[in-house]
C-alpha cells in the first residue's frame, strides 16, 4: 500500500488495511518515516501489528524539505510542489521495497509506482482515498474542457476552476493526473465509497476510466483513546441533544484572519453551542485572540469551546449533541457525516471540496453557504445556514435524510469489502500463475 503523503489518504488507507490483514493478508504500509511514526502508535495498540508491516520510503533530504516536512500535516504550503517533486525523485528507494508484495495499491500522485511494478510483473491497482464524485467530474473536465457536466447538481463556479487549474501541485502532477492513474490500473479502480452515496456517479467513472470501480467504504476512523480529549466530550454532553455545531475544516486547511472573523460574527448572530477547531500553519505564532473579534470569548463562553489541536472527529460527530457539521466538505469528512448521520452546513475551499459538497446539496444533507462575487464568505450566510440546519425546520428533513442514508451506507460496507478483497485476491493469483 502506497498512499500520497496526506493524512486524508493515510487513514482510509490503513482502515483498509486493517480490514484486509483480518482475512489473511500480509500488508506492507509504504510511507515516510514522520508518517509512519504516527501510524505505528496505532498499530501497536491493535492485534494488526502481526500482519501489518511498516516500510520506510526514503525521500531525497533538501535543506528546504528536511525529513519532518516529509508529510503534507507539516509541510508549508509553497512547499508543497516540493514535497511532490521529491516523492517522485523516491522510485529507487520504491524499487528495492517492491521485491516483497504480490500486489501494489498506490495513490493519486504516484502512477509511476504502477509502471515499476508493471516492469517487475506485479499487478498495481489505483486506490482512491477520494470518492468517485471527484473523478468521474475532472475527468470530463480534462477530456471535454468546460463543457457540462451531464448531471446538472454536479458544477464548479468560475473561481472554484481557476484555483483548481491553478495549483502547482495539480500542474506538476501532469497529464498523469487525469490519466496515468487509471491506464495502469489492472482490471479494477478502488474507491473509499459506496453506491448508496454515488451510484451514478461509479458508474459514469467506471465507464470514462473503462475499468471496474469497486468500493471498498466507507472506512472511518475512530480514535483509540478517550483520555486526551475527555474535557471536549465532558463539555458536549452538558449540551441539549441536536443543540451544537461542530466546526472543523480539516488538518490541512487554514482559514485567514478576515474569514475567522466572519465565522466569529457568524457564529454570535446564530446563537448555537458550537466546538470550533481552529488551525493555523506550522511555523505560525498567531495567537487566536489576535484573530478573533475583541470580546468574542468572553461572549460566547457557555456555549462555545474553541479547540486548536487535533480532536476526535467521528466521536464529536457521533454525540447525541451535535446537530450540525460545519465543513470544508473533505471527503473523509462528508463520509463520516453520512455515516452519523449528521447534515452539513457546507463551506467547501478547494479541489475537490465543491465537487463533494455539493453532492451532499443532492442527497439533501446539506445547505451550501453562499460565497460573494469574489468567492468569500459572509457572517450573514453563515449564520443563515446554521440556523437553517440546526433550529428550524428544514434542519429536521435533512437529518432524517442523512439518517436514512447513513443506514444504506452501513448495509453496504461489508458487501463492498468483500468485494475488494475477492478481486485483489483474483488479481494476486492470476499474475502469480502467469510467472
Amino acid at each position: 500500500m502506497f498512499p500520497w503523503l496526506a493524512h486524508g489518504h493515510l487513514n482510509p488507507y490503513l482502515e483498509l488495511a486493517k480490514k484486509l490483514s483480518q482475512i489473511n493478508f500480509q500488508i506492507y504500509f509504504c510511507s515516510t518515516a514522520i508518517n509512519l511514526s504516527s501510524i505505528g502508535k496505532t498499530i501497536e495498540k491493535n492485534i494488526f501489528n502481526i500482519s501489518i508491516q511498516l516500510v520506510e520510503l526514503h525521500l531525497p533530504s533538501w535543506p528546504e524539505l528536511p525529513p519532518h516536512y516529509h508529510t503534507t500535516k507539516n509541510v508549508l504550503p509553497n512547499l508543497l510542489p516540493k514535497l511532490l517533486q521529491a516523492l517522485q525523485m523516491s522510485s529507487s528507494s520504491f524499487t528495492d521495497i517492491l521485491s516483497k508484495p504480490d500486489l501494489l495499491l498506490y495513490d493519486i500522485f504516484q502512477p509511476w509506482a504502477a509502471s515499476l511494478a508493471s516492469s517487475l510483473g506485479i499487478p498495481a491497482v489505483h486506490c482512491s482515498s477520494a470518492g468517485a464524485i471527484m473523478y468521474s467530474f475532472y475527468h470530463h473536465e480534462f477530456t471535454y474542457g468546460n463543457a457540462a457536466f451531464p448531471y446538472e447538481a454536479i458544477y464548479i463556479r468560475e473561481h472554484e476552476r481557476n484555483k483548481w487549474k491553478n495549483r502547482s501541485i495539480i500542474k506538476d502532477a501532469g497529464e498523469d493526473f487525469a490519466f496515468g492513474n487509471f491506464k495502469r490500473s489492472c482490471d479494477i479502480v478502488l474507491t473509499n465509497s459506496c453506491r448508496a452515496i454515488e451510484d451514478k456517479y461509479i458508474d459514469y467513472f467506471s465507464k470514462s476510466c473503462q475499468k471496474k470501480v469497486v468500493t471498498f467504504g466507507p472506512r472511518v476512523t475512530q480514535a483509540d483513546s478517550e483520555e486526551e480529549y475527555s474535557e471536549i466530550m465532558q463539555w458536549l454532553s452538558q449540551k441539549n441533544q441536536l443543540s451544537t455545531v461542530f466546526i472543523s475544516f480539516g488538518s490541512e486547511n487554514y482559514l485567514s484572519k478576515e474569514q475567522i472573523e466572519e465565522m466569529a460574527w457568524g457564529l454570535e448572530l446564530c446563537d448555537v453551542n458550537f466546538i470550533w477547531v481552529v488551525r493555523f500553519p506550522v511555523g505560525n505564532t498567531t495567537r487566536i485572540e489576535e484573530t478573533l473579534p475583541e470580546g468574542f470569548l468572553e461572549r460566547v463562553k457557555d456555549r462555545g469551546m474553541i479547540v486548536q489541536r487535533w480532536v476526535p472527529q467521528a466521536k464529536i460527530l457521533a454525540h447525541q449533541s451535535i446537530g450540525g457539521f460545519v465543513s470544508h466538505c473533505g471527503w473523509s469528512s462528508m463520509v463520516e457525516s453520512i455515516y452519523f448521520g449528521v447534515p452539513v452546513i457546507a463551506m467547501p475551499l478547494k479541489m475537490d471540496q465543491p465537487i463533494n459538497a455539493r453532492l451532499m446539496v443532492e442527497h439533501g444533507t446539506a445547505v451550501e453557504v453562499v460565497l460573494n462575487d469574489s468567492g468569500r464568505f459572509k457572517r450573514e450566510e453563515v449564520a443563515k445556514a446554521i440556523k437553517m440546519v440546526v433550529l428550524e425546520k428544514t434542519g429536521e428533513g435533512m437529518r432524517s435524510k442523512a439518517i436514512e442514508l447513513s443506514s444504506k451506507m452501513k448495509d453496504e460496507a461489508e458487501i463492498g469489502m468483500n468485494e475488494t478483497s475477492e478481486q485483489l485476491l483474483q488479481l494476486c493469483i492470476k499474475y502469480k500463475q502467469k510467472q
